[in-house]
Parts: structure tokens; sequence; C-alpha cells
């Protein structure tokens, strides 16, 4: 499809993937429309200001609780495709506030497609799922027996092991509110597609960053927190574990993927988005370092315990039948030749400028997590899929955000 003159209405437009859909969908000649919930002050929400797009998209007031709103913004918009976004998106919220999870997530979408269809509307639908949803993935024999000593029961049972790189056909094992929030969503449109013929589309997208990301996501508050120590406004790193592994894609990325999906998905299908290759928080928070200005020599618990030296150093090795970009940290926790956990208490990263501490806050860490997310994109790729950017890349855009001393306050 052409975007040029199209009307699109997209929630979560003040968002952040958001605002950068609406960036490129305005780049490409689109009538951009978004839905914000009304602001007592007036003022212009912060996404779309740092974009630099207030005054060029057309922002309708609405709430995801109520579906009048929610019809009176598709007769204004009159959408030839909506990209639905909006939800509570913070994983360690749903733990806190499960039920303002569900119902902005779960009713909020139910709404939306019912105003769909009792307008009698006929756009594209896309829907930000989540990787999340996939939740409690296997990948060693050796990480089953301890996942079953932990959790007692895994359902379903996992047909072969490993089961990464994740394909659209694994299992779901949502491990958090939100991941079950975005389950109802997921189901909800394809039922939707079967039941009345909303054309719906489902992107499970993984994890997606970039400058602007919201502070409570872990890659902010790494890049957020390396800058601060930069300008001598911190003089230690805080974190959660740093042993999970994710698939971390630039927001870019993900954005071109949505709109692919909009003009060549099927409809009533879900599509994996994600980069393929997967690294460790660890590994996120020594890149960042590194990008900021330190070489890293080393890196040791706070006991003295588990030394690893030159723990950067790029490997493309093959894990999972996959040639991917990893450090020899993420290679050794993968082989289940390094743990950390809580007890270690901390880590010194060992550079050329000193010594940096690293402690461990027992309070960023989940009740329950998900270990490893790695994207199978073999479906998205035969649409064109191509991923254009590194983890580098990704968190140079990060570190240059914070380069604002009101960013990083």
């Amino acid at each position: 499809m052409s975007w040029e003159k199209k009307s699109i209405l997209i929630t979560g437009i003040s968002g952040f993937v958001g605002s950068y859909l609406a960036e490129e969908l305005l780049k490409r000649g689109a009538n951009v429309y978004g839905i914000i919930r009304r602001r007592a002050d007036g003022s212009k929400p912060k996404n779309l200001i740092e974009r630099g797009i207030c005054e060029d998209v057309t922002l309708l007031e609405g709430d995801l609780q109520d579906i009048a709103s929610l019809a009176n913004a598709l007769d204004t918009a009159k959408p030839d495709a909506v990209f639905h976004l909006a939800a509570q998106s913070f994983v360690a919220r749903s733990f806190q506030a499960p039920i303002e999870t569900e119902q902005y997530n779960c009713v909020g979408t139910a709404n939306l497609l019912e105003a769909i269809r009792v307008k009698n509307y006929d756009p594209v639908v896309v829907f930000a799922g989540s990787s999340e949803e996939y939740g409690l993935v296997v990948f060693s024999e050796m990480q089953y027996e301890q996942l079953k000593k932990k959790y007692h029961t895994i359902f379903p049972e996992p047909v072969s092991i490993p089961e990464v790189p994740i394909a659209e056909t694994n299992p779901l094992r949502p491990m958090s509110p939100y991941a079950v929030s975005k389950i109802y969503g997921d189901f909800l449109m394809r039922d939707y597609y079967h039941s009345f013929g909303i054309k719906t589309v489902v992107s499970r997208a993984f994890n997606h960053e970039g400058a602007g990301r919201g502070p409570v996501f872990v890659t902010s508050e790494i890049t957020r927190q390396v800058m601060r120590l930069r300008f001598g406004e911190a003089d230690r790193l805080v974190i959660g574990d740093v042993s999970s592994f994710r698939d971390w894609s630039h927001v870019k990325d993900i954005v071109n993927g949505y709109l692919l999906l909009a003009e060549k998905g099927s409809h009533g299908d879900v599509y994996n988005q994600g980069s393929m290759r997967m690294n460790s928080v660890l590994s996120y928070i020594l890149l960042s370092l590194e990008e900021a200005g330190w070489k890293v020599y080393a890196v040791e618990t706070l006991n003295g315990e588990k030394r690893i030296e030159n723990p950067t150093d790029i490997s493309n090795a093959p894990f999972f039948g996959v040639s991917f970009e990893k450090t020899r940290v993420d290679e050794m926790l993968l082989s289940g030749e390094l743990s950390y956990s809580l007890a270690d208490r901390g880590l010194i990263v060992y550079t050329d400028k000193g010594e940096i501490t690293i402690d461990f806050d027992e309070k960023r860490f989940r009740p329950s997590d998900v270990p490893v997310l790695m994207a199978d994109t073999s479906k998205i790729k035969k649409l064109g899929f191509d991923v254009k950017y590194t983890v580098r890349d990704i968190i140079r855009d990060q570190l240059n955000y914070y380069l604002s001393a009101e960013n990083r306050a």
C-alpha cells in the first residue's frame, strides 16, 4: 500500500513507539490521527515534541475505557489503517497493579474492536502484541530441570528442547499480568477477524529500544545511569537481574515492521518482530560503558568468586542453530559456565579509568521472570522485513539522549 494521503489512526500515539510510528507515517505522506487522554493543563505530549511533529498530527481526545470516545475518533479519522499501540506496557507495574493492567489492555482492546465493528469501518488493524506472551521459554535440558524445581509445573510441556529461536507456534506461558493481558488482545484480534471479518494482524514484537524509551525500562535505566556516572552525578550503577537475555531491536526497525504488516500481513495471522539475536542485561551494561568511553577489561563479583577477563570480546558462534553477535559473557551465561544471582550482591567492572561498582537491588528482581527471549523472524522476513540497526546503534542513540541533563534527572 502507498501511504500517501492515507488516513491513519494510532492509539498510544503519545507513547514511545507511537511517536516514532507517527513520524515515519508523516514522512510517507499519510494523514495521521492519534488518540490521547485529555490533559487538564492542555500540555503537548513530550514524545511528540521530541519528534517535532506536534503540529503535523491531529490529536483526538479519547480513552480506551470509553467506547463512545473511540467511536467519535473513528468518525473523525475514517481510517484506512489503525495501529493499536496503547497499553499499560510496563511489566513490573503489572505485578503492582494487575487489575488496572487487565482493564486497560483487555477491556480497552475489546472496546476498540467493538467500536470498529459497530460503526462498520473497514481498516486494517495492527495490534501490538508482545514477546512477553511466550513467557517461560525452555532453552536447555539443564534449565528445564531448574524450572521444574522452581515452578513445579510447566504447561504446556515442551515438545522439543531448545524452544529457541521462538517461532509464532511456540507455546504461550505468560509470566506476568501484562503478558496475560497481551494474550487476551492477541486472541481477541484473531477472533474478530474470524467472527466479524475485521482485518486484524497481530505483531508480537520483541524488545525494542531507542532514544526516548521510558525510564522504567531496563535499557533506558542502564544508559541513563551510565551517563550519570559519566558526568559525575553517580558513583555506581544499581540494577536487578543481569542474567536475563532479550532480543533487542531498534524502535525504527520495529516501526518499519508495523508498516510492512499493515501492507502485506495476512489478516487474522500472527508475526514475530525482532532481530533474531539476543544479549544479556550484563552485556547491555558493559557495551553501554564502552560506548560512553570506558574500555572494559574484566568483570568480577563483589565477593571475588567469579572473574571474567575481556567480557565484551565479540563472537558470532552459533547458538540454537543461529549465528549472531554476542559477547564472551553472553556465551558463558548461555552455555551454563557462568551464572549470577542476588547472592552475588553485585559486580566490579575493571576499566581503563578505574573500577565501576554495579550493585544488585533486590527490589528490581521480578517475582517471576522470563530468562531468554529470541525471535524467529523467518515468517515476517518472507514479507521483506530486514534489520538495519545493531545493539550498539541502539545504545549510542540512548546515550546521546541522556547527554541532556534534563533527560538524566
